[in-house]
């Protein structure tokens, strides 16, 4: 295998890293101390007439871009292909179609390239992406409690360490972004929902409209928002929903935002409950962009004596960034315990993929790392 940077030891970086999961194209070349040499994301528009992300539509619209994609991160890295130590790309969970695009293609590339490749689980790309230096000091330790908010997840977990994390609660219906995107369609404001209900809700009142908070009080750190999205609708008058007043619809945005930043806070502090005292509270997920649930958590972790970390906002929403982090993570932990770096060509992309089998993914002696 030709000369690559080697930190660790024998750790095979920089590392380009894959995202096609969801909806955003991207890929990014990151060194192992972290430094990111390039990165590219690509946000798909072709989802906007239909109010939320059609899993065809993504797959076609990754497998056009990657190509041009993984040039241009290389461009602006101002590497050759051949410079590369590793090819890393997420293999779930997420739509399949994209999954299979992303997977495909790192693994062509590493093949042509004599390179290994290493499959991330995109949500344990979420839960390490605060280990990168800079977004924690030089990253946060472990454990920590992280907060995964998105689109398609809503989670408390214990990141106890590399491939090793309790699962302590989670959504059992919606996810907090789901529902974002459905109430900013019933307000008429689009998609993607999250931004257009934070920027109308600053013209309303948060307690002007009384709103559920499901779950909220009870035991655990599961959430619903699938009563709280469903009351909305209840509170939208049948003869205007196709011209709601503005007034109405921003206190509405309001209360649901205030609604679902107050189930986030109780059910955080249950999670506290349910591990041993974390070195800091972490959030993640494109949800974790919001200001007022942002700044809510931030006071939480206040409160309660906690460092606060939050990746910059590109770093929140699903990145290639945090993929590489993850590759380089698992490499270096696999190293350290004296075990080969990991060579994933025969893993399938999965569109369900726990986190809980990530440990065994740590302890496995052979290259080829089961899934």
């Amino acid at each position: 295998m030709p000369d690559t940077e080697q930190t660790g030891p024998d750790l095979p970086t920089p590392v380009m890293a894959i995202e096609s999961s969801c909806d955003d194209t991207a890929c990014a070349i990151v060194r192992a101390d972290g430094e990111i040499l390039a990165e590219t994301t690509l946000s798909q528009s072709g989802h906007v007439p239909f109010g939320g992300v059609v899993p065809e539509i993504a797959a076609r619209a990754h497998l056009a871009a990657l190509p041009g994609l993984v040039r241009d991160t290389l461009a602006r890295a101002g590497l050759r292909p051949r410079d590369l130590g590793a090819i890393a790309a997420s293999c779930g969970p997420g739509l399949i179609g994209g999954l299979i695009v992303g997977a495909d293609m790192g693994k062509g590339m590493a093949i042509a390239l004599d390179r290994p490749f290493i499959a991330v689980n995109h949500i344990e790309a979420h839960a390490l992406s605060p280990r990168l230096p800079g977004v924690a000091g030089n990253g946060a330790p472990f454990p920590y409690l992280l907060l995964l908010v998105s689109g398609g997840h809503c989670q408390c977990i214990a990141v106890e360490g590399v491939g090793h994390y309790r699962r302590l609660g989670g959504t059992i219906d919606d996810a907090a972004g789901e529902a974002f995107d459905k109430v900013a369609k019933m307000l008429g404001l689009g998609w993607p929902g999250g931004p257009a209900v934070e920027r109308l809700a600053l013209e309303g009142d948060p307690y002007a409209i009384t709103l559920p908070r499901p779950l909220m009080g009870r035991a655990g750190c599961d959430f619903s928002f699938s009563g709280l999205k469903t009351a909305v609708a209840q509170k939208l008058p049948a003869e205007v929903r196709t011209a709601l007043p503005r007034p109405l619809a921003a206190d509405i945005a309001a209360g649901f935002q205030q609604a679902v930043s107050d189930i986030v806070i109780d059910r955080l502090g249950h999670a506290l409950d349910m591990m041993e005292r974390p070195t800091t509270l972490v959030v993640a997920g494109g949800v974790a962009a919001n200001g007022v649930l942002r700044a809510r958590l931030r006071a939480f972790a206040h409160e309660h004596n906690l460092p606060f970390a939050a990746p910059p906002l590109r770093l929140c929403t699903d990145n290639a960034v945090m993929v590489a982090w993850a590759a380089i993570e698992t490499m270096r932990a696999r190293r350290a315990a004296g075990l080969p770096i990991p060579d994933d060509i025969a893993l399938r992309p999965r569109p369900r993929w726990p986190l809980a089998e990530m440990a065994q993914r740590m302890t496995a002696t052979g290259t080829d790392i089961p899934a």
